[in-house]
């Protein structure tokens, strides 16, 4: 039987009661954590645009942790694509994991507002540029390059983990500078916390019945990128964010790859399977190459 065909085992009724639980977990999480965007702006600072234009020297942030939120919210706005992605892969699925994916947009959908009303509000941002740069990157698209549900769970949890990171990591850099973005940025972050822990767990619960999973594990950790990859000078931001607002290639390794990889104890599965064998192996290495990678620019001083 080809590899290809473990995908249809995402779909078996064995792990429906476990993921039950697990969305029945989550909402109730959810539930005792609830918010409203409108609770953490400022809004006593709004001020009219027509009467008193955006000016650079109204920016308080420093110009690493504005980058980091722009970045955040130029992120965020992919949420559309990515929720038509989740639903087209999953289609057919277990109504559970349908169930989460609708619950998911839910919870994220107020998360670009947010980021982009306060930035607005507190005259931190350009309104007109940063209008034009959500359109460029909503109108560029994104389409994740997998083809499996196993491989986009991974992936989901793997994208969720990395954006809990970022925020509580930037909101620890914004903290002296600005107090009420840091806890915004927290806030969020915990509702990344929910999301990933969903999918962190039900890849756990998958690779519980069958280790030759590890195949799609594999294709998504090694080959992942974040949305929003397109957007404009996104290495570079990406590069100040590192040096100057405590979130970068070593972060990821540390608190994102190297904990999913202790998590999901890929080093102790035994895949029945050739294929899922050499992918598990090579996994493994890109794992110490990536460690290797990571001591080095830890040396140098990037986050």
């Amino acid at each position: 039987m080809p590899l290809e065909n473990y995908k249809l085992d995402v779909f078996s009724p064995k792990l429906e009661p476990y993921l039950t639980e697990l969305y029945a977990l989550h909402r109730k999480r959810a539930s005792e954590i609830d918010w409203s965007y409108h609770e953490f702006i400022p809004w006593e600072l709004g001020r009219s645009f027509i009467t008193e234009p955006w000016s650079i020297e109204q920016r308080k942030l420093p110009l690493p942790i504005y980058l980091a939120v722009e970045t955040s919210l130029l992120t965020e706005v992919n949420l559309p694509f990515f929720y038509h992605h989740l639903a087209t892969t999953f289609k057919g699925s277990l109504k559970v994991l349908q169930d989460f994916v609708h619950t998911w947009v839910s919870e994220e959908d107020q998360h670009s507002n947010l980021l982009e009303t306060y930035l607005i509000i507190t005259r931190n941002a350009d309104p007109h540029e940063l209008h034009q740069l959500r359109k460029t990157v909503v109108e560029g698209g994104f389409v994740p390059d997998f083809d499996t549900a196993m491989e986009t769970m991974v992936y989901t949890a793997i994208q969720e983990l990395a954006t809990m990171v970022f925020y509580n990591n930037v909101a620890k850099a914004a903290g002296p500078h600005d107090p009420y973005l840091a806890k915004l940025l927290r806030r969020i972050a915990k509702d990344e916390t929910l999301h990933f822990a969903f999918y962190r767990d039900a890849v756990k619960g998958y690779l519980g019945v069958d280790h030759n999973f590890v195949y799609y594990i594999h294709k998504a950790m090694t080959s992942f990128a974040m949305p929003g990859t397109a957007m404009p000078s996104f290495k570079e931001r990406m590069d100040v964010i590192a040096k100057e607002a405590n979130y970068g290639p070593v972060s990821y390794f540390n608190q994102v790859f190297d904990y999913l990889i202790q998590f999901w104890a890929i080093a102790k599965l035994q895949p029945s399977r050739a294929d899922a064998e050499n992918a598990k192996q090579d996994l493994l290495q890109y794992h110490v190459k990536l460690q290797r990678i990571s001591q080095r620019l830890a040396a140098k001083g990037i986050s």
